[in-house]
């Protein structure tokens, strides 16, 4: 019987998860090498009974999710992730999952064009980090520092979406009043340029 929330894992998915479980185990040790023993010690009871406890904690999310989390957490956070850390950042990934990633967010920006209102873009939150970073700053060639200034834009507009915010991109029909041409410049025109 499984929790609220929870899904019941058959054997095979099992497997996979208990794969994903020692995977996010070895990352982290190879990542917080001496942090990883303080933790958990050199003893394989230890070791067992903490993986036990992750698994129980994280079996509510998809593998996918615990990948992205493990991946994230070892390239943002410099010291030894708590299961607290790592669940909240489940819940966040998981409350994402409708938006691409970071890689495809940017390739979309860089390849928008004006009027970037009108732009059919997959979110509105891709609009408002190009937005933020700056357009002419996104059409620049060389994209390494040009993508880690989008990458923390954008992250930080997820957080935002993660905690309520709605991004709509605002169409703003400017309504221009046609004025009537000013017929004797016109003709002035003409006669100058033998028009």
């Amino acid at each position: 019987m499984t929790n609220p929330g929870q899904k019941n894992l058959n054997s095979n998915n099992l497997k996979e998860y208990i794969e994903s479980i020692d995977a996010l185990f070895l990352k982290l040790e190879l990542a917080y090498h001496y942090q990883f023993y303080k933790v958990f010690g050199s003893s394989d009871d230890k070791l067992n009974e903490g993986k036990k406890l992750w698994a129980g904690s994280l079996k509510r999310y998809d593998i996918e999710t615990i990948n992205k989390a493990s991946e994230e957490i070892i390239h943002t956070q410099p010291y030894f992730p708590t299961l607290t850390d790592i669940v909240k950042l489940c819940e966040e990934l998981k409350k994402s999952t409708s938006l691409p990633t970071a890689e495809e967010a940017f390739i979309e920006a860089r390849k928008s064009f004006s009027p970037r209102k009108k732009y059919n873009w997959s979110h509105p939150i891709i609009y408002f980090a190009g937005k933020k970073t700056g357009w002419n700053f996104l059409n620049e060639k060389d994209g390494r520092d040009i993508f880690y200034e989008f990458k923390k834009n954008y992250n930080n507009l997820i957080h935002a979406a993660n905690n309520g915010k709605v991004f709509q991109i605002p169409n703003e029909e400017v309504t221009e009043k046609l004025q009537p041409l000013d017929q004797k410049l016109f003709e002035s025109l003409r006669k100058k340029y033998n028009i």
